[in-house]
C-alpha cells in the first residue's frame, strides 16, 4: 500500500492511498482530516453559552434543555450524514467500479457501476466562487447511443482533491480501462 499527501481545494491536508490487488484491480482511497475535538468543543461551547445568555434573559430553563438536545441531535446528524472521513474507488477491470463513502459515525455508503456502463473516466473543471476547481467523474454510456453519455457521476465530492491528486487517480483508472479495451482485441 502506498500513501501520498496532497491538499484539498480548500487547502486542507488529505491523503491518497493506492492499493494494487492485481494488474486489473486497484483501490484508491482519499482520506480527509478527522473531526477535531478542539473545533467540536468550541462549537458546542459557543452554542451552550448563547443558550445560557438567553436563559439569563428569559429565566426559562427550557432554553437550556432545548440547547442541549438540539446540539446533541445536530452532532449525531453531522457525524452520520455529513462528515465523511474517507472516499474510496475500487476499480476492477472485468467487473466494474465501486464507490464507497465512509462517514465519521462508521456508516458506509456504496455504489457499484458495471464496467459495461462505463464509457470513460475524465477530469472535469468547474468555476465556483471565482475559482476553477477540478473534479473526477465517470461518464456512463447511453444505452440507446453507444457514443453518447447518459449520466455523469462525480467522484470525491466531499474531499475535493486538487488537480495533482486527481491526475494520480485518473492515470490509475485509465490504465485499467485501457487494459479492458485492448483485451477483447488481442483474443
Amino acid at each position: 500500500m502506498e500513501e501520498r499527501r496532497y491538499r484539498s481545494a480548500s487547502g486542507a491536508p488529505i491523503a491518497l492511498r493506492r492499493r494494487q490487488h492485481s494488474a486489473s484491480c486497484r483501490e484508491l482511497a482519499v482520506r480527509c482530516p478527522r473531526l477535531r475535538l478542539r473545533s467540536l468543543s468550541a462549537a458546542t461551547s459557543a452554542a451552550w453559552l448563547a443558550a445560557y445568555g438567553l436563559f439569563v434573559l428569559t429565566e426559562n430553563s427550557m432554553v437550556l434543555s432545548a440547547a442541549i438536545i438540539i446540539t446533541l441531535i445536530g452532532l449525531i446528524i453531522y457525524l452520520h450524514f455529513v462528515k465523511i472521513d474517507q472516499e474510496s474507488l475500487l476499480v476492477i477491470g472485468s467487473l466494474g467500479i465501486q464507490v464507497t463513502s465512509s462517514y465519521a459515525s462508521g456508516k458506509e455508503s456504496t455504489t457499484f457501476i458495471e464496467m459495461s456502463q462505463v464509457q470513460d473516466v475524465v477530469i472535469n473543471e468547474a468555476i465556483h466562487m471565482q475559482k476553477v476547481i477540478y473534479y473526477l467523474c465517470i461518464l456512463l454510456q447511453d444505452p440507446g447511443d453507444p457514443q453518447g453519455v447518459s449520466e455523469v457521476v462525480p467522484l470525491f465530492q466531499s474531499s475535493k482533491p486538487r488537480l495533482d491528486c486527481l491526475i494520480e487517480v485518473y492515470k490509475s483508472c485509465q490504465e485499467i480501462l485501457e487494459q479492458r479495451k485492448t483485451a477483447p482485441q488481442s483474443s
